[in-house]
């Protein structure tokens, strides 16, 4: 399926009434080399679990950091159906989720966009890819610019017309012009000041999904409309929305959930920037697996 097809579905799933908060939660079991990420999901047509290690040492072993795979079940005799490669699913997943929240606002504009990307690797590539997908004939592109720590490490350039170094002043230049901002790492500590980040702007944010590590700075999404996939997710999960609370720069009450948004049930303020905050969800990868599935079956 394409990127705007996962989109779709699951735009779709949560119109036609699908709760996130009612998802099961995922589990993180931590391993002698990395960890398990096990997340299982139903809805009314199906059940899934996607099972997945994370291993901070692949890399250098020529190995994905993440793998798994993802087990589709009937709803009703709970019978294993489809088998679907984890890593491809999450690939997919993941930025079709940023944008099934953010789509309303990117595709209302009508001013090029121009796109920083914090980072460089698949998810960074899957957001292009993506959002590619969903303004063919809606909206222009006018650049998209990678920020990554080390360039010189980027043999690739892949969909980026540039590779800036976090922190150089041509990045800092880059992130305060930009309208669309995504950020794709493995940090810690926030990538920029949110202080640069234009009032217009969508500033996405999918790296992290612990308590203590965060992308953006409290500053940032104290002065902006904060989407998240689940309230009770982001308050255990997101580092960035965790910590912009405990600084008093962030009221746990002023969260949005995607589902508010997707339906039109809130209207977001228009002067304000847009950040949205994943962690990611197993509802999520069963959605798109189910309509994977149909897809192939009539293929």
């Amino acid at each position: 399926m394409s990127p705007a097809d996962a989109v779709a579905a699951l735009q779709d799933a949560l119109r036609e009434g699908f709760d996130p908060a009612t998802d099961h939660q995922r589990i993180a079991d931590p391993l002698a080399n990395g960890e398990f990420l096990i997340m299982p999901s139903e809805t009314a047509s199906a059940a899934g679990l996607k099972v997945l290690t994370v291993t901070p040492d692949n890399p250098a072993r020529g190995l994905e950091r993440i793998q798994g795979l993802f087990v589709l079940f009937d709803a009703e005799t709970l019978t294993p159906t489809h088998l679907i490669d984890g890593a491809e699913l999450t690939a997919l997943r993941t930025p079709a989720v940023s944008f099934a929240a953010t789509a309303d606002r990117l595709l209302d504009a009508t001013d090029p966009l121009r796109v920083v990307v914090y980072g460089a690797g698949p998810q960074a590539v899957g957001h292009v890819n993506t959002l590619r997908s969903i303004t063919t004939h809606r909206r222009e592109i006018d650049s998209v610019i990678a920020v990554v720590r080390s360039p010189e490490g980027v043999a690739d350039p892949g969909p980026f017309q540039s590779i800036l170094c976090s922190g150089s002043a041509e990045a800092l230049e880059a992130t305060a012009a930009a309208n669309l901002i995504i950020c794709t790492t493995t940090a810690r500590s926030p990538l920029f000041d949110g202080a640069l980040v234009r009032d217009d702007a969508v500033v996405i944010a999918v790296g992290s999904h612990v308590p203590d590590a965060r992308e953006l700075d409290g500053g940032l999404l104290g002065r902006a409309n904060v989407v998240v996939e689940s309230i009770d997710v982001a308050l255990r999960e997101c580092g960035d929305v965790v910590m912009a609370i405990a600084e008093n720069a962030l009221e746990a009450r002023s969260l949005i959930p995607m589902r508010e948004v997707v339906t039109g049930q809130v209207k977001l303020a228009a002067d304000k920037p847009l950040v949205f905050k994943s962690a990611g969800m197993p509802w999520q990868d069963l959605v798109i697996a189910e309509a994977a599935a149909r897809a192939f079956e009539r293929s």
